[in-house]
Order: C-alpha cells, then structure tokens, then sequence
C-alpha cells in the first residue's frame, strides 16, 4: 500500500497533458480547497477531480476495475466506503464555497468524449491579453 500514490497518478497525467494541449492553464493540488482538488481553475471557480474507479469505488456497475477482491472482502468495503464518505464530504464542502467540480474516473479516460466533457465543463479557451510587438 506504500506505493499507492494520492498525486501525480497515470490517470491524472493524462487529464493534465490533455489540458494542456487544449489550451487550459491550471494549478495542482490546492491546499486552501477541501480535499486538496487535483486541478484547479481558480479564475472559473472550477475544479477537476481525477479518481481511479477501484480507490473510489466507481458507483457504475459496468465498470470493472471497481470490484472488490476477494480476499478480506469485508476490510476493503469498509475502507474503501470512507474514501467515498470523505469524497462526498470534500465535494459538498467545494460547492458550498461556489465552486464547480467535474468528476473523471479512470474508465472514462479512453474515448473522445473526455475532451468533449472537459471542454462543456470548462467553456472557451481563454487567451491571455499580449500586446503583439
């Protein structure tokens, strides 16, 4: 479980590569936010969570990497259900401070429509005022 990482995840490098590529500028890791959201538009007001669908038991019962093991069945559901209560409770804290949050599971992660939703969620690019010299 030590090598279990909270940041900088393979499914997190993925949303921020492809941010970037679209044009977005963002900050990582807010610490002053509840649940130090993975990448954060402060500006919009808007935040973007990457969550692995195992770690955070993906509620979607066609996804597969969200199934228990089965071994100490019983140990991973409780530990697994107070990562979902802390989840709510982070999320419930960031919209009661006026912020928007867009949930991306790692399943969701393959497929065009990913691009589609970060951009419906986060609107138009915004291009810096550079004076042309």
């Amino acid at each position: 479980m030590r090598a279990v990482r909270g940041a900088h995840t393979a499914p997190e490098l993925t949303v921020r590569r492809l941010l970037h590529r679209m044009g977005y500028r963002f900050r990582l890791h807010a610490k002053d936010l509840p649940g130090r959201p993975d990448i954060v538009f402060r500006r919009r007001r808007k935040a973007v969570e990457v969550r692995g669908c195992f770690w955070h038991r993906h509620p979607d019962p066609a996804c597969r990497n969200a199934m228990l093991p089965r071994t100490r069945s019983a140990w991973w559901a409780e530990k697994l259900d107070r990562n979902v209560e802390r989840d709510a409770r982070n999320l419930q804290r960031l919209r009661q401070g006026g912020w928007s949050v867009h949930v991306i599971w790692e399943c969701q992660l393959k497929g065009p429509s990913l691009k589609e939703g970060l951009t419906a969620f986060l609107g138009p690019v915004r291009t810096p005022n550079r004076p042309h010299g």
